[in-house]
């Protein structure tokens, strides 16, 4: 895979993790030299989100569907217990472009290493979702394919905003 887009014709888990790893690089390159006030600013209108809390976000979003959904493990050390989705968000605003950085690339290795322990992708969860029972390898990889996708496009839109590019 060169650094930027995934090779052309590859078996299916090769192909996934390929676009999950496209999109996480994205997220990761988007903190490159970034200051942090620019990643703690409201930078779009009628929104709340900040290029920090959309890190934050993603990061949390590893670990709970590869950590603690599939896995069945406890939430990590960085995610205070009981945590709420909203945490993420508000809480990012205190947080520097270096420790955003290490906790979404330390959440991403972990999801790795949950990834690599399993052959096959319909492999299921150790716990359920939605309450309907749990998902398999292949759905957790296509969800955080979307929603990593998702948020790379808000980080692309508010970094033209402090590029002034916008």
């Amino acid at each position: 895979m060169s650094d930027l887009f995934p090779e052309l014709r590859s078996d299916e888990r090769t192909t996934l993790e390929q676009f999950v790893e496209q999109h996480r690089g994205g997220v990761r390159r988007a903190l490159d030299g970034l200051a942090d006030a620019d990643s703690a600013a409201r930078l779009l209108p009628h929104t709340q989100m900040t290029i920090g809390g959309i890190v934050k976000h993603l990061a949390q979003m590893e670990d709970l569907w590869f950590t603690v959904k599939f896995a069945g493990d406890g939430w990590p050390a960085a995610w205070p217990d009981g945590a709420r989705e909203e945490w993420a968000w508000a809480s990012a605003a205190d947080d520097p472009v270096a420790e955003l950085a290490a906790l979404y690339d330390a959440a991403c290795a972990r999801s790795r290493a949950v990834a690599a322990k399993q052959v096959d992708l319909d492999a299921l969860a150790a716990r359920p979702s939605f309450g309907k029972g749990p998902v398999n390898l292949r759905w957790v990889f296509v969800h955080l394919i979307g929603e990593t996708a998702q948020h790379r496009g808000h980080l692309d839109l508010m970094l033209d905003v402090v590029r002034g590019r916008g």
